[in-house]
């Protein structure tokens, strides 16, 4: 089982180092998943089959814990108070016979007692004798929360005087509902039992229903007192069974727990229809964009096409840009506060902004080296070709007449003069007259000069083809970044539905009640069934 949600919580690990790399998850969130604590009580064996139930003694300074474990078991194994002010080490005591694996490196071996025992009706047991968790030692309360992860039952001592004490309850509350908990009132000799009353009903309070507490007195001239009877509860519970539903249950909290964390994390990450209402945002905004930026364009445009028509035989026989960046200051001010608008409307939805933000930060570097080469290239080709369709078919006629009528005219007129040498020759007459030399010479001379005039008079104006090539060129640019910016909210999107589908299955595989293994009921008025948190 341990193994089970081992795997799920390196699936959780990996999935939070890809969103936080993609921005969906803050460093603070991917941390919180990546440290999650997958120690368990099996952690400590090599197998999981028959291991023995862990039992810790914890408590604040000076209440006796240390001198119930040596009482416990029947020789001085664990220094008491007489011998130290404060416990600074974890004392084990244990079976000769059990099998523990190598304790974790994270845990001091200095700081690490053993001690062992032969008794058989032990075998089953493993004691601790934990730290003074209120000492004024910081290591004391990272060695509590170092071993707390592999301990199944907790028996929590308290004196009379320091029942109530603050640091105890902060551990109790958080660790309530992982561990099964057994309560001693220490040194009874010297309490009352007002206190005794008070003591179970903050244990009510803290969510034990029926608290299992044991008055002892652990003193030199031993009095009558409960610890046999705390003895004989820890030994009924050193049993497979009891130890199987200790795990099973630790199983299904840790679940839970990370369920939770996973749930508050989908929530962060905002609604699927939430990044679809975006792409409206965006066109309505990029709508009002577009006509600001074609309004602060109008001037300019027109004063670099007259430069355009000025230098087109420069420009086109050479590679430099015959006028200055068009995409200025101004234009990417107005750029950036259109995808400054639309990063707050997603903050707005609910979305996690970083991944739009990091994607759109390529599209407001190229803004201004799409438009100018747009601008540029349609420059050039509106220079190459001026004028409409009609325009420049009608010139083509014209270049055409201006070659073909006078050839025609010259052959026309030689013609004449062929057939009128031909028949002066029979008729012995003149066959060339001043008027036919003057109109056949102004024949020519119109039919060459009429389509040269009109040819020149219907050349387009370089600075109107200039300017239309600059608008079209600055509508092409307006296009191209409009689908640049509704890429990245496409992969936004994509990115998006992935990391929620990932996490929904995540969460899914938390709470998979059909195949996780069938749970072992515990009965809620055993001893048991007493000392859980539910």
């Amino acid at each position: 089982m341990a193994y089970d949600y081992s795997d799920l919580v390196g699936k959780t690990q990996s999935w939070a180092e890809q969103a936080c790399s993609l921005g969906w998850l803050s460093k603070e969130a991917a941390q919180q998943l990546t440290e999650l604590d997958t120690r368990t009580p099996e952690n400590l064996f090599s197998h999981t089959d028959s291991r023995p139930l862990i039992v810790a003694f914890m408590g604040g300074s000076g209440v006796g814990k240390s001198t119930l474990l040596n009482r416990l078991a029947g020789k001085p194994i664990a220094r008491t108070g007489e011998e130290r002010p404060t416990s600074r080490e974890v004392t084990l005591f244990h079976h000769h016979g059990v099998a523990m694996q190598q304790l974790p490196e994270q845990f001091p071996v200095t700081q690490i007692k053993i001690a062992q025992h032969e008794e058989e009706a032990k075998k089953n047991l493993i004691w601790i004798d934990m730290p003074d968790f209120d000492s004024t030692e910081q290591s004391n309360k990272q060695l509590v929360l170092q071993w707390l992860p592999h301990i199944d039952v907790l028996i929590y001592v308290v004196s009379p005087e320091r029942y109530r004490d603050e640091k105890a309850w902060q551990i109790l509350l958080a660790e309530g509902a992982r561990h099964a908990w057994l309560f001693v009132l220490n040194q009874w000799d010297r309490g009352q039992e007002e206190q005794y009353d008070d003591f179970k009903q903050q244990l009510h309070k803290a969510g034990f229903y029926e608290p299992i507490i044991f008055k002892t007195a652990c003193t030199e001239n031993l009095q009558a007192d409960e610890f046999a009877a705390l003895e004989e509860t820890i030994t009924s519970l050193a049993t497979t069974h009891v130890i199987e539903q200790l795990e099973q249950r630790g199983l299904h909290l840790r679940k839970q727990e990370l369920a939770k964390t996973l749930q508050a994390m989908a929530q962060a990450l905002g609604d699927e229809s939430a990044v679809q209402q975006v792409f409206a945002v965006w066109q309505k905004q990029w709508h009002e964009t577009v006509k600001l930026l074609q309004q602060g364009f109008s001037w300019p445009l027109q004063q670099a096409a007259i430069v355009y028509a000025e230098h087109a035989a420069d420009l086109l026989g050479s590679g430099r840009t015959a006028y200055g960046e068009l995409w200025d200051a101004w234009a990417q001010a107005r750029f950036d506060d259109a995808l400054d608008e639309l990063v707050l409307v997603v903050d707005q939805l609910g979305v996690p902004v970083a991944p739009l933000k990091n994607q759109l930060v390529v599209v407001r570097e190229k803004a201004g080296k799409i438009t100018q080469t747009q601008i540029e290239l349609s420059a050039r080709q509106a220079l190459a070709n001026p004028g409409n369709v009609f325009q420049r078919s009608f010139l083509k006629c014209l270049r055409l007449c201006e070659f073909t009528l006078p050839l025609a005219a010259m052959s026309w007129v030689g013609y004449q003069v062929f057939i009128g040498y031909y028949h002066s020759n029979i008729t012995n007459t003149h066959y060339l007259g001043v008027d036919f030399a003057i109109h056949s010479s102004l024949l020519v001379a119109l039919t060459w000069l009429v389509p040269f005039f009109i040819l020149q008079k219907a050349q387009p104006s370089l600075k109107k083809a200039a300017l239309v090539g600059l608008n079209r060129g600055l509508a092409n640019a307006l296009g191209m970044i409009d689908h640049e910016v509704a890429a990245v909210l496409e992969a936004v999107s994509h990115q998006h539905t992935e990391q929620t589908h990932l996490l929904a299955d995540l969460i899914a595989q938390c709470t998979d009640v059909d195949n996780a293994p069938p749970r072992l009921s515990v009965d809620t008025n055993s001893p048991l069934g007493r000392m859980l948190v539910e």
